[in-house]
């Protein structure tokens, strides 16, 4: 199934630029990085954009946006950092509402601390919930779900924005973009800003397949599903024996991991995550040969070497956008820029622009955003 969210556009004034201006549908001018000590510190070395991976064009990615870019959105919601954050405040919700016996609330707690499989540990909370109906409107799983992701709109922080900027910036120049995510923050941003992103999840095999094919741009495909559609929620590969046993929908997914470069943001173990696992890499060979990327902070140099290593036997290069995780959305900006600006000059799809006002398309050009900043 796939959902739009309906959240009212706000105008904002021209000189805003901090948000990204309304309008999908032609190539924009990006604006250059914000010049202000918050978002920018000169005084800082920056980490240099790697050439492989700058000189890609926005259609030859697909951006695979895992929890660290949701935590850093909103870093104030605990079921955004992780797995076990997120299964944690399913339960604090089913306990609010009473709807578990006080020795199942014990069971699920004590799974919980002793870290066993998580994706069980929370199966079996989602089925506790959910009785034995096809309506899913009759499940309390829908209510909890609701009460963990309340008012995600009004919890994002102003350098997480920033960040969901530069994604929504890679996807209108022609990024495709995925996520595990249960979360629908990117979504929200772009309404915000005039774009409407629909999405999408395993359970419409149509929309599925039409994204693999690139005939969806506008649209985020959630492989776990969305909070906003609970029946279309998996958390293990037989939750969608529809999309896996469709060997065209499969066909073209596996494609898409053959033939473009995947940029990895916010992931730490979405390359041992089964559902893609199963959407992406088991039947493709040689991944050695292939060339992706993951973007990671540089805390212990050892750890960085091995994952580095050991991703390269995956075709993927690891790359250190800083030693914070507050460096990441800087880091992203530039590469945003990069890309979508040198697109732009070919009219974002790769052939030149005959005209000068498609290129402006209602946004500022780059002069008149130096004119801004002067002034």
């Amino acid at each position: 199934m796939a959902s739009v969210i309906p959240v009212k556009t706000e105008k904002r004034p021209a000189a805003d630029s901090q948000d990204v201006d309304s309008n999908a549908k032609k190539p924009r001018i990006w604006e250059a990085p914000s010049m202000e000590p918050s978002s920018l510190n000169l005084c800082l070395p920056q980490r240099k954009l790697l050439p492989s991976l700058k000189t890609k064009r926005a259609p030859e990615l697909v951006l695979v946006i895992g929890t660290g870019v949701s935590s850093a959105v909103a870093p104030q919601v605990p079921a955004l950092r992780s797995w076990k954050g997120l299964i944690q405040a399913l339960l604090d919700a089913a306990n609010d509402f009473d709807l578990l016996e006080e020795e199942e609330s014990r069971r699920f707690q004590k799974h919980l601390q002793e870290d066993k499989n998580l994706v069980h540990v929370a199966h079996d909370l989602i089925q506790k919930l959910s009785p034995r109906t096809g309506n899913v409107r009759s499940t309390f799983f829908k209510d909890c779900l609701y009460e963990v992701f309340d008012d995600l709109e009004c919890k994002m922080e102003h350098a997480g924005k920033h960040l969901l900027r530069s994604v929504l910036q890679l996807m209108e120049s022609g990024a495709l973009v995925l996520t595990t995510n249960f979360d629908n923050l990117l979504e929200i941003y772009a309404a915000h800003q005039g774009t409407k992103l629909e999405s999408l999840d395993l359970t419409d095999e149509k929309k599925v397949l039409e994204w693999a094919q690139e005939k969806r741009r506008l649209s985020v495909l959630h492989i776990h599903g969305v909070y906003t559609n609970p029946s279309g929620i998996v958390l293990h590969p037989a939750g969608y024996q529809n999309v896996l046993r469709n060997t065209e929908v499969m066909r073209e997914i596996q494609k898409l991991y053959e033939t473009k470069s995947f940029v990895f943001l916010g992931c730490g173990r979405t390359v041992d995550d089964t559902t893609f696992q199963a959407l992406f890499l088991e039947a493709v060979k040689h991944k050695s040969d292939l060339e992706h990327f993951m973007l990671v902070r540089r805390e212990d140099v050892g750890e960085f070497k091995k994952l580095r290593d050991n991703m390269l036997d995956k075709g993927i290069k690891v790359i250190s956008y800083g030693d914070e995780y507050a460096d990441l959305p800087e880091y992203f900006e530039r590469l945003a820029n990069e890309i979508c600006n040198r697109d732009v000059s070919t009219n974002g799809w790769g052939s030149p622009s005959q005209n000068g006002e498609e290129l402006q398309n209602g946004f500022n050009t780059q002069k008149s955003l130096l004119q801004d900043y002067h002034s």
